[in-house]
């Protein structure tokens, strides 16, 4: 059977129905010509948990990704954003589409999860680490040549503008003129486009701020780009978000709490600390406003719960009943999960004096720190003059010397937006808007899988 329709869908990460008004001209006229509703999300309300609901249809104890990044017991090390797909259990939608349409093409642009997978062409971020100690800034794709091709065209990706303090529109905007590119190249029948940008806008000015609407309004431009483009094709258009954003100020230092009662062991690494995650009793991985705790022996759990949800800013702590009530009941999660108060997120921060932070502490790294660092959008605030020690740096890193981008303040408080937990109602959740024959009553999250099958 030949495939004779095309659909692109647009995850536009952070957008709720709570910011569907005078700033978003372009998706209004999406709605107007479709529907909205709101997407009963799944928890934990997190990027890399939502995405996979979506693409397998399945719940988090089923498809395993309980988090953006768990513990891995048999390594005794914590993995935070790994890249694999094989990471996602179940069949993924392409898996069905290419099954029933054995001619199916999909193209995957940034969504997470995107090495491997079986889709036919994906761009995601991928940096290589030389032996030296170096970080090359680039991107992996498939088929082999894609992004260069890409790249050619439009110039690098801003990567420093994807994530870090200098975060801001030009990476959405670069994927956008991608997933054009790509669209003409190959004709997918299923494209599926992650602009980030509002994500980052709310978590570091936070979803009271002012300067939203104009964060708004320039993604909300970008989706107008596309509009124009894909319906000029005759392509159905989706656009999908995972969470909405909670205006906070509390950081919640779980890890310190737990170290100041015995149960974290550090190790002294040159000068300063690193989590021991095999040698503690219990340590938490946090992730926005979830964190879960690892348990070295099941004894201390009832010790353990009670601590936690007698510690300020921590609204529950959820155990075994909790997980299975909840679909999170798998094997990578934590022993007990632990739940922010509205207003409150998780630091990852270990360490009890600032002059024994790991050197990865004031720098962006995704992958080398055991927990999601927010902080990581902000220069630090102290530095007297931080473009020059920046200008300094690349410096050095332009004549070959190791050199450490250590500009992250270690002040949690500078967050102001976080997720993770349900949304107080489903108007600051996430959101679907799509042709109106998909429109239904209530949609789960995990629904998308099936509501994008239904598109072809």
């Amino acid at each position: 059977m030949a495939v004779n329709k095309q659909l692109v869908v647009i995850n536009v990460v952070g957008l709720t129905p709570a910011l569907i008004g005078a700033h978003t001209p372009h998706l209004n006229r999406l709605i107007n010509n479709g529907f909205i509703s709101a997407l009963n999300g799944v928890f934990p309300a997190l990027t890399t948990t939502a995405q996979s609901s979506m693409l397998t249809g399945l719940t988090p104890a089923e498809h395993g990704i309980v988090g953006n990044g768990w513990y891995d017991r048999e390594l005794a090390e914590v993995m935070f954003w790994k890249q694999s797909n094989h990471l996602v259990h179940g069949e993924k939608v392409w898996d069905r589409l290419k099954r029933q349409f054995p001619d199916f093409r999909c193209s995957k642009l940034f969504w997470w999860y995107n090495m491997y997978a079986n889709v036919d062409a994906s761009i995601t971020p991928r940096p290589h680490y030389p032996a030296d100690g170096r970080k090359i800034i680039d991107l992996y794709s498939t088929p082999s040549g894609l992004h260069q091709q890409i790249e050619a065209k439009l110039g690098k990706f801003p990567f420093f503008n994807f994530w870090g303090p200098k975060s801001n529109i030009e990476s959405s905007r670069w994927i956008t003129k991608a997933a054009m590119l790509e669209f003409e190249m190959h004709q997918p029948h299923l494209q599926l486009v992650y602009l980030p940008h509002l994500d980052y806008s709310l978590q570091k000015l936070g979803p009271a701020s002012a300067e939203i609407a104009t964060e708004l309004m320039a993604v909300d431009r970008l989706v107008g780009e596309l509009m124009e483009f894909y319906f000029e094709r005759g392509v159905q258009l989706m656009v999908v978000s995972e969470y909405g954003i909670d205006a906070v100020d509390t950081p919640v230092h779980i890890n310190r709490v737990l170290r100041e009662h015995g149960y974290i062991t550090v190790r002294d690494s040159l000068t300063w600390e690193l989590l021991d995650p095999g040698a503690s009793r219990a340590f938490a991985v946090a992730d926005h406003q979830i964190a879960h705790i690892y348990l070295r022996d099941s004894s201390d759990k009832t010790a353990v719960k009670q601590l936690l949800k007698q510690t300020p800013g921590i609204e529950q702590v959820l155990d075994d009943d909790d997980k299975k009530r909840l679909h999170l009941d798998h094997a990578r999660a934590g022993d007990l999960i632990a739940v922010a108060e509205r207003h409150a997120w998780f630091s990852y921060y270990y360490w009890l004096d600032d002059a024994k932070a790991a050197d990865f502490a004031r720098t962006v790294d995704i992958h080398r720190k055991p927990g999601y660092d927010p902080v990581e959008l902000f220069v630090d605030p102290q530095l007297p003059l931080p473009a020059i020690k920046v200008m300094w740096r690349l410096l050095q890193k332009a004549l070959g010397f190791r050199m450490l981008m250590d500009v992250i303040p270690l002040d949690a408080t500078l967050v102001r937006g976080s997720h993770g937990r349900t949304p107080v109602s489903a108007h600051y959740g996430p959101l679907i808007i799509g042709p109106s024959f998909m429109a239904r009553d209530h949609i789960d999250q995990s629904d998308v899988f099936e509501l994008i099958c239904e598109a072809f």
